[in-house]
């Protein structure tokens, strides 16, 4: 794959791109399909690299999985759902951690389930542990293998009430698709509700599962024997939308997103506000533009939803850069998402990281020696240098620093880009930016 960007920065994005479905959101979709006893069509799909590994499990497991690229459809049929061998599984996976969520689905439907060694993004500290100990209260059995982690259920998997210390987005996840088809009531406290998170909900309902939300983060699901097949449409990448909205502030451009939504982006949007952006909803997607004028600096915490989410924090420090004064911001979801940060100062930027809890209340990672706030002191011009990207949204950030920059940047690892930005090269080519990729 071609891996290196070479950037001629300092153009300011001009134009439209349109997003499709939430990263986020699909690959759980895809995964809820297994539960079903026939076809599921699910519509908005990206074309992006987590799709196809996702589409490569299913496919070891014996989903017939047939995709329409352009028109971004698939359909996914589990009649012939069988075990995959442990070679295969770990292979093909890589370093995606997506294979823990297929254990739900994969016992009720065989038994048992294989989990590799898991990968990701080096942002901080993902333990799978939450996951596991979820799938013991249903009545699973874990093995440590020297290979992974073996788990079965000979006598079948039972409802249960669960406790999250944090309100985990995946282990949310996988309460999910484990409960719906387990025997009984299942109570989840504490739980996560990411608009990812309820419309994979409402994929569930429409299979025939029995789920309510109440406002106190309390999830109940009373179990079915048996679910169906669902045809529903992905809603929109809110950390994509978001993304571009910030390579358009820090640039000084404009750009229509085509597909971003409103609803799922006011944190966003109201910060973007404050930053000193303008933006324009319409019924297709919102307009994110600099109006001109000095970016003013904020003080900044992010937070699970409805708070401002991690991923939108990367991109926007970027635009921070080019803010007049002291911005301060309080990473409370990840510990360790400030690395990306060394290449921003290796372009000119005044940064600094401090393990103390600053400008925002104490969070679970004060007094534990992460760095996870940040001050950021501007404006100062960026210029163009070697950049190698650390993580998906740290390397969009990188990539939006190189397009900022006055004179040329090499980027390196991009296409790890790849993993949740669909055609970003395209649409870089569509806003007018300066770049050849080899």
């Amino acid at each position: 794959m071609q891996d290196v960007l070479h950037v001629n920065g300092g153009t300011p994005l001009h134009g439209e791109i349109t997003v499709r479905g939430a990263k986020n959101f699909v690959s759980k979709a895809m995964v809820a399909a297994l539960l079903g006893d026939g076809p599921s069509v699910l519509r908005n799909v990206p074309v992006i690299r987590d799709v196809g590994v996702v589409t490569g499990l299913l496919e070891l497991h014996g989903v017939d999985v047939v995709a329409d690229t352009q028109a971004g459809v698939l359909t996914l049929d589990p009649s012939k759902v069988e075990s995959a061998h442990v070679a295969d599984i770990d292979a093909h996976a890589g370093s995606s951690r997506i294979p823990i969520l297929f254990c739900g689905p994969l016992l009720h439907r065989l038994g048992e389930a294989f989990i590799p060694d898991l990968g990701g993004c080096r942002i901080g500290d993902r333990p799978i542990n939450y996951h596991l100990d979820i799938l013991r209260q249903f009545g699973a059995i874990v093995e440590k293998r020297e290979q992974g982690i073996h788990i079965h259920a000979p006598r079948g998997l039972f409802g249960t009430k669960v406790e999250l210390p944090y309100p985990s987005v995946g282990a949310t996840e996988q309460l999910l698709l484990t409960a719906v088809r387990a025997d009984g009531i299942t109570e989840l406290t504490n739980a996560a509700i990411e608009p990812e998170i309820l419309d994979l909900i409402n994929v569930l309902q429409k299979m025939g599962a029995v789920i309510s939300v109440d406002t106190d983060r309390v999830i109940r699901i009373e179990g079915v024997p048996r679910l169906s097949g669902y045809r529903h449409t992905a809603l929109s990448d809110r950390i994509e939308a978001a993304s571009w909205a910030s390579a358009a502030l820090a640039t000084h451009g404009d750009v229509m997103v085509r597909g971003a939504s409103q609803p799922e982006m006011t944190a966003f949007l109201n910060t973007f506000r404050k930053v000193g952006g303008e933006f324009e909803v319409e019924d297709e997607g919102i307009r994110f533009f600099h109006p001109g004028g000095d970016l003013r600096s904020i003080v900044l915490e992010t937070d699970v939803h409805p708070g401002f989410m991690t991923d939108w924090q990367q991109p926007l420090v970027v635009a921070l850069t080019q803010a007049k004064g002291l911005s301060i911001v309080h990473e409370t979801v990840y510990e360790n998402r400030f690395g990306f940060t060394d290449a921003l100062r290796g372009m000119g930027a005044t940064i600094q990281v401090y393990r103390e809890c600053l400008g925002g209340h104490p969070c679970r990672f004060g007094q534990r020696n992460f760095y996870h706030s940040a001050v950021i002191s501007g404006p100062t011009p960026l210029a163009g240098a070697d950049i190698e990207v650390p993580d998906l949204r740290g390397g969009f950030s990188h990539l939006i620093a190189a397009l900022t920059a006055k004179g040329s940047s090499s980027v390196r690892g991009i296409g790890l880009i790849d993993r949740g930005y669909e055609f970003f090269t395209e649409k870089l080519t569509a806003l007018g930016a300066e770049f050849s990729r080899d």
